[in-house]
């Protein structure tokens, strides 16, 4: 009967909390998300299939020795991964659009104001019971109002690893829904006449000004934010790679096959933080709230300022482009051009949109920086 007993006890059924029920339906949420709607798949895949293997009983995958323990702190607590995802993403991006008309930068700055406007948020939210969050938790939480996934899994490794999990999930959960939360924002600050506006052609961007462009931007960080320099740096050696034309092997890899290594292991050392006892309190609600707050407050900025701009501009600026100044790329530019088709089925925005949306990738390592200047000491 003891060896019966103790069998009985090695196995998962005896051993299960209803806590881990609950975050392994969690994961199969986010694996359905990423399945069934094609919502962000290379991230919450990974990331679903961690939240199942972090909650299942008896199994240690992320004590000391479980596999997930080691990928979490090889990967996400020293920041490699989002760094090397960074390098990816800057090899896969055209600053053609941005160079070509620069002041499409002020929309993504413009768009990152949603960050710093759900940073007192999340200071605010202390007066409810349950809520504590300090001035480094509220930093990280508030980056999720820039819509990239990776610069929000770096400043919170970095400010509040404790709620890593939860503020992943809400930043992959809201660029996946791109789609679907920007039109009505779009629509409601935008009159029918300002979304029929059609813009000029962009003029040709030279490839010596495409080399030049991510050193500029490089020597800029160091000189005036060298705190920002890790996200910055493999962005512009990532850009740097794709646009000198001598390593297109190099360039290749950091888009294809590196980038995608790298983005399983990020994916299940996210879903390792999604245990229970992590995820299911009072705070990860208060999280996932205030990352809508935050979203939607960054589309909105954008797309007013893009508004003002089309008033004091010469040239015609259609402002539903400010609203790809959230840099969730190139889903914000696709969908600034779908609700600009819809207004007017001549007027072709994707160009345009790319240059605020990828303006939105350097404010949001910029704003990054900028937190981790102020509060990570």
């Amino acid at each position: 009967m003891e060896s019966l007993y103790t069998l009985w006890m090695s196995t998962g059924l005896a051993n299960f909390e209803t806590g881990q029920v609950v975050m392994m339906l969690v994961g199969c949420g986010l694996l359905y998300l990423a399945i069934a709607r094609n919502f962000e798949p290379l991230l919450l895949l990974p990331m679903g299939f961690g939240a199942i293997l972090t909650n299942i009983p008896v199994a240690g995958f992320s004590e000391v020795g479980g596999l997930l323990h080691y990928i979490y702190y090889a990967g996400i607590d020293t920041g490699i991964f989002p760094l090397i995802i960074f390098m990816g993403v800057g090899a896969m991006t055209d600053f053609g659009a941005l160079i070509a008309n620069p002041k499409t930068l002020l929309l993504g700055a413009a768009a990152q104001f949603g960050i710093f406007a759900t940073l007192f948020g999340a200071i605010a939210l202390n007066a409810m019971p349950g809520i504590e969050f300090t001035l480094k938790d509220a930093s990280a939480i508030a980056i999720i109002g820039g819509a990239d996934g990776p610069t929000a899994i770096f400043l919170a490794s970095k400010l509040a690893p404790e709620l890593l999990g939860a503020i992943a999930v809400a930043a992959y959960s809201y660029m996946a829904l791109v789609p679907i939360i920007q039109p009505p924002i779009m629509k409601a600050f935008t009159t029918e006449d300002e979304r029929k506006i059609e813009m000029a052609q962009l003029r040709h961007v030279t490839k010596i000004e495409k080399i030049i462009f991510p050193l500029g931007v490089l020597l800029a960080t160091i000189f005036f934010l060298p705190a920002a320099t890790p996200l910055v740096g493999m962005f512009c050696l990532g850009n740097l790679m794709r646009e000198a034309g001598v390593v297109d092997r190099l360039s290749s890899t950091a888009q294809n096959e590196l980038i995608n290594i790298t983005t399983i292991f990020l994916g299940l050392g996210v879903g390792s933080k999604l245990s229970a006892e992590a995820f299911l309190n009072v705070e990860t609600l208060g999280i996932l709230g205030l990352g809508a707050v935050a979203f939607s407050i960054g589309t909105a900025s954008g797309v007013l300022m893009a508004k003002v701009m089309n008033k004091v501009s010469k040239e015609p600026i259609n402002p539903l482009i400010g609203a790809a100044g959230v840099s969730a790329v190139p889903m914000a530019a696709r969908v600034a051009n779908k609700v600009g088709l819809e207004a007017n089925p001549h007027n072709f925005l994707l160009m345009h949109a790319m240059g605020p949306n990828v303006a939105g990738v350097l404010g949001s390592a910029v704003a990054a920086g900028i937190l981790l200047a102020l509060v990570g000491g």
